[in-house]
């Protein structure tokens, strides 16, 4: 069966999931980002690769870093930018999502990004069109739900190759509430569709999913022992409103156990890396000297979003 982002040419329709996206594409897309990282510093700020396309972006979901390096990155390839305020849109006042796609597809959408709070949003709308519009409209998804959360995926890899150059011979540690983090779901796709021999998972009982063994990941409830000489480390944000129940003591607590501290950096390689997919709650999940620290590539991630982010769309425009 084909993929669902994929056309009959097997090339990239919409952007979904990095989950079961071949590898040669995954490469494609950072290969293509390469080619874009700069543009901010060049005389000339624009290329027209999106010239007379439009780009929705459509944030049923909060959202400032993730929704502004998009609107940076269609601005850049000359496209036409709608940011649509949901609040206020027609969905607010009962009409369906669907309903609200067509409209917009009638206003000649060319690209939709799309952050939901369901998982399995942006494959509905990616099926809808191409149903009402065949092949001519694309879907990013910004993230939905607890599924997947793809460009950030993506840029995560993006900033990994960039410092350690092979993916085939690393250690790298994902760190927190990895049970509700799209973000988490989509790297371990990525990283083990790179071929990356050993990724790690670390959190307390209550914020793991269960399977990721049968993903290849080792799993660690001691953050101590799973640091341990990794070369990456990816650390999550606490996604408090999608939790239910109390799932941990207390933020102080938490902290103790699984805060990234300059005493649990030490046990990492030297030239280890932190990430974090942001926004960062200092003092819950990172320390601010780690944060700020030399080993943090925290705000080149976001440097490095807007040019991925730029490759996504300009590869779905050329298919």
């Amino acid at each position: 069966m084909r993929h669902p982002q994929l056309n009959s040419n097997g090339e990239l329709q919409h952007l979904l999931t990095i989950e079961g996206l071949p590898r040669a594409t995954i490469m494609h897309i950072l290969d293509t980002a390469q080619s874009f990282v700069g543009v901010s510093d060049r005389e000339v700020k624009k290329v027209p690769l999106l010239r007379g396309k439009s780009v929705f972006n459509l944030f049923f979901e909060n959202s400032t870093r993730t929704r502004t390096t998009f609107e940076i990155a269609a601005k850049r390839l000359s496209a036409d930018v709608l940011n649509l305020n949901i609040n206020t849109s027609s969905t607010s006042k009962g009409e369906s999502l669907l309903d609200t796609i067509d409209n917009l597809s009638a206003m000649h959408a060319d690209m939709f990004v799309v952050r939901h709070a369901t998982s399995g949003a942006p494959y509905l709308i990616a099926q809808h069109l191409g149903r009402v519009r065949g092949g001519d409209a694309h879907v990013i998804n910004a993230g939905d739900g607890r599924h997947a959360h793809p460009t950030q995926g993506l840029l995560d890899m993006y900033t990994i190759r960039h410092h350690k150059k092979d993916f085939t011979q690393l250690r790298v540690a994902v760190v927190g509430d990895i049970l509700h983090s799209r973000v988490a779901r989509s790297d371990i796709h990525a990283l083990t569709s790179l071929g990356v021999p050993e990724v790690r998972a670390i959190a307390p009982y209550t914020l793991l999913p269960s399977g990721l063994e049968q993903l290849g990941v080792r799993v660690f409830t001691d953050m101590r022992e799973g640091l341990r000489d990794v070369d990456v480390i990816i650390m999550l944000r606490l996604q408090n409103e999608r939790m239910r129940g109390a799932l941990l003591p207390s933020a102080q607590e938490y902290f103790k156990h699984y805060g990234l501290t300059q005493e649990k950096l030490a046990l990492a390689r030297p030239d280890a890396i932190v990430m974090h997919p942001g926004p960062m709650n200092r003092g819950v999940e990172i320390e601010s000297s780690v944060a700020d620290g030399p080993q943090s590539v925290i705000l080149e991630q976001v440097t490095y979003g807007i040019a991925v982010r730029m490759a996504v769309m300009s590869i779905l425009a050329a298919n």
